[in-house]
């Protein structure tokens, strides 16, 4: 019985509903639309990538619902731009309905073939629009894109076991296959140049005894877990060139990810790495900007290379996810090298190995998520997956006239293993360092701060200065205490700042000699 009831009530209501029920009126939409924007600039994409989503909202302001007889682009089915309104895909739409006072959104995208256009200088700007309504009603909404020719470098893949190419590598003489996707560079590929940009999918693997020269100007984009492999025997060579431009920077090397869109531009972790394996050999990387990786700089093995395995000069590397240079028991130099921005350390140089870093700016104002680690890590040992420490001699880690500072505090950690056997030899002169030990947690001889072995003539604690550490903008003003605090030795081996600017007369500190801040607002 109450089954019963509740069956014919249910019913009862049903019923009252839908007698009360009025079915929408729709009218004619009469040209009075608004947008949230008159243009839709989808940013610049690669030919033949696809490009981000973008959106356009759709506004009927008035009192009435309204059907709009058509929305289309205006090169219809020959548009290269892809349409979705209103959870519709495609380029034509009819009686598109808008509630009163309500929205609703177009989503848009585009791939474009740039061999389908006149493209003399490898850019070609693709437009249409979106039409709304027909004749005295017409409504028009802008599509603008930049379309960019590129060299592209992918491994091969199987279509039909949609298996992609991986890496054998020379290790030690022996062939070792690897799961890393990517290829080697062809003999043709061991040279870019600056003509067009270069977008790499998987790692590109310079191949024994061979040089990969990377030309002034270069532009280098790679996509997700894609990156640089210089194998044993191999040899990077990257050749920028200072810049008139300072925000165009046109002679630079720049390597970063694929997505040109501005909200990517200082994302972390959008690619891998340029990883130096052990065995390579004279790397030389200059005025290069190295940005949004997962490991700027990976740097492996031949710590007592007769040439430090990797030298670097006047670059900038900026928004690792990880590390900005990671060395593992290597050579490095560096002079006038910029660092900012690392989810672990801004430098590490781990497993011991050789480090001589000379008016360098190292410093971590990371912000994204919390870190492990300081601006600056040095250690002497690394554990196996069987929890064995293996240790090897820190030869040589020399920190002169350098900035290491950030968000954190301490800025520098020196974790050693102590064992007679093994070197842990570092030392800071000439250098402005954020480590405060307030509460004696750091201890030992390396924490002796008045030890000149160790320290000599360093500042501790004090603001650097710097233009905008948020924006990696790390020049340092007028009023920065780093100013003329140099040692005039090291100045004499690096005369010039990473801007060309001579510093011999009174050095300043870090890779930027001072300059007078302009308000730009």
């Amino acid at each position: 019985m109450k089954r019963y009831l509740y069956f014919s009530l249910t019913i009862f209501f049903l019923m009252l509903w839908s007698s009360c029920r009025k079915d929408f009126e729709f009218s004619a939409s009469t040209g009075n639309l608004e947008f949230s924007k008159d243009t839709v600039y989808l940013d610049t994409v690669f030919t033949n990538i696809g490009s981000s989503t973008y959106n356009l909202k759709v506004y009927n302001r008035s009192n009435e619902n309204i059907v709009i007889p058509v929305v289309k682009l205006g090169l219809g089915e020959a548009s290269q731009y892809r349409l979705n309104v209103d959870g519709r895909a495609g380029k034509v739409f009819e009686n598109v309905e808008i509630l009163a006072k309500d929205s609703m959104f177009i989503f848009v995208e585009t791939t474009i073939n740039i061999n389908n256009f006149p493209n003399p200088e490898g850019k070609y700007l693709y437009t249409d629009h979106i039409e709304f309504d027909t004749s005295s009603n017409l409504q028009k909404v802008e599509l603008v894109t930049l379309v960019q020719d590129a060299i592209f470098i992918y491994p091969d893949r199987d279509n039909t076991t949609k298996i992609v190419e991986t890496l054998t590598l020379n290790v030690g003489g022996q062939n070792v296959e690897t799961n890393i996707q990517g290829r080697e560079l062809l003999p043709s590929e061991l040279t870019f140049t600056n003509q067009k940009p270069y977008v790499i999918y998987g790692f590109a693997a310079v191949p024994n005894g061979e040089t990969l020269t990377i030309n002034a100007g270069a532009r280098l984009h790679f996509h997700d877990n894609s990156g640089l492999i210089v194998s044993e025997g191999a040899t990077l060579n990257i050749n920028g060139a200072l810049s008139t431009d300072q925000v165009a920077l046109e002679n630079e090397v720049i390597l970063e990810g694929d997505r040109l869109e501005p909200s990517f531009s200082d994302v972390p972790g959008q690619w891998g790495t340029i990883w130096l394996f052990d065995g390579s050999i004279n790397n030389t990387i200059n005025y290069t900007t190295i940005k949004n990786a997962s490991v700027g700089i990976l740097c492996d093995g031949n710590p007592n290379a007769v040439n430090d395995k990797l030298t670097i000069t006047n670059s900038q590397i900026y928004n690792s996810s990880n590390f900005g240079v990671l060395g593992r028991n290597t050579s490095i130099k560096a002079e006038n090298v910029v660092i900012n921005n690392s989810g672990q350390s801004s430098f590490a140089g781990t497993l011991g190995g050789k480090y001589n870093v000379t008016h360098s700016t190292i410093v971590n104002y990371w912000n994204t998520s919390s870190r492990q680690f300081p601006a600056l890590l040095l250690n002497n040992f690394v554990t196996d997956e069987n929890d064995n420490v293996i240790l090897a001699d820190l030869t040589e880690a020399n920190f002169n006239n350098c900035i290491i500072y950030g968000n954190d505090n301490p800025e520098i950690l020196l974790d050693e293993v102590e064992d007679t056997a093994v070197d842990f030899n570092f030392k800071f002169t000439n250098c402005l360092i954020r480590f405060q030990n307030d509460n004696n947690n750091f201890t030992g001889p390396n924490y002796d701060l008045t030890n000149t072995v160790h320290y000599e003539d360093n500042l501790f604690n004090l603001n650097p200065n710097f233009k905008d550490a948020s924006k990696n903008q790390l020049m340092i003003g007028d009023d920065s205490p780093a100013n003329n605090e140099g040692s005039a030795l090291f100045a004499s081996q690096v005369p010039t700042d990473i801007l060309n600017v001579n510093r011999t007369g009174s050095p300043d500190l870090g890779a930027y000699q001072h300059v007078t801040f302009v308000n730009e607002d």
